[in-house]
């Protein structure tokens, strides 16, 4: 994708999984990044594994720390000169139970993480670069968020409540900014194994496609709408699923 060569983008929790895969296919085709995520000596393998320090840099940090965006923000354009990109990657999910049997200070921590910090790295972006000069932001939402979820009901919450976030953010930003969403099922990364390990081939006959997803799957689709080549898309949430909402699965 010749419209990526050059540009810079910040992915959030990229040292591994779906943020690390998306990292690699810009660094791929031609762009240069900043990923964060809360542990430095992993950030730094990750960095080695992208290229070194000419197409990739590391912010350590947690996603929903003020003094940690803003100080990633600033280091990207500090070292590469621009931000054109942004993908909001991280997600956590620290309970498992009834939605009415969740603690409120988890709830709001998840709501923090999930909802608030894509919010606020966007906010920065906007000001620091996109608003005068053009971008855009993909936010990794899931499926959960498209339908019940039981057992990760808050999660699914958070989640959509980021697709409403994009498309309200699409609105206000165009048209310098274009914001879109990924819908990702199951991904064989560390942060999904409680959902597959032990019954991977169980879990996957309920696909379509007979397989679980993994981060090279979810990568090639972020990076097409962060591209030229989607630059009539905005506000979008699409769906990467191996096809298993299409039988009710999630």
């Amino acid at each position: 994708m010749e419209s990526l060569k050059d540009r810079v983008a910040i992915v959030t929790g990229a040292s591994r999984g779906i943020g690390l895969g998306v990292a690699a296919e810009l660094v791929r085709q031609g762009a240069r990044v900043c990923v964060t995520a809360r542990g430095a000596e992993t950030l730094a393998a990750a960095v080695a594994e992208l290229g070194g320090p000419e197409v990739a840099i590391a912010v350590p940090g947690k996603a929903d720390d003020a003094a940690h965006q803003a100080e990633t923000v600033a280091t990207t354009i500090e070292t590469f000169g621009r931000l054109d990109m942004l993908v909001n990657n991280t997600g956590i999910n620290p309970v498992y139970g009834p939605v009415l049997g969740t603690d409120p200070a988890a709830a709001a921590k998840i709501l923090a993480v999930n909802v608030l910090a894509p919010l606020a790295w966007t906010r920065l972006a906007v000001d620091a670069w996109m608003g005068e000069h053009g971008g855009s932001v993909v936010n990794v939402s899931s499926v959960a968020g498209l339908r019940p979820s039981p057992g990760i009901g808050m999660y699914g919450i958070s989640k959509a409540a980021l697709i409403r976030l994009t498309t309200e953010l699409a609105v206000e930003l165009g048209p310098r900014v274009r914001v879109n969403a990924i819908a990702p099922a199951v991904v064989k990364t560390k942060f999904a194994t409680a959902l597959y390990e032990g019954k991977e081939e169980k879990v996957a006959a309920a696909y379509p496609l007979k397989r679980l997803g993994v981060p090279e799957d979810i990568a090639g689709a972020v990076v097409f709408l962060l591209s030229d080549q989607a630059s009539w898309i905005t506000g979008q949430t699409l769906v990467l699923d191996g096809g298993v909402t299409l039988t009710g699965g999630v």
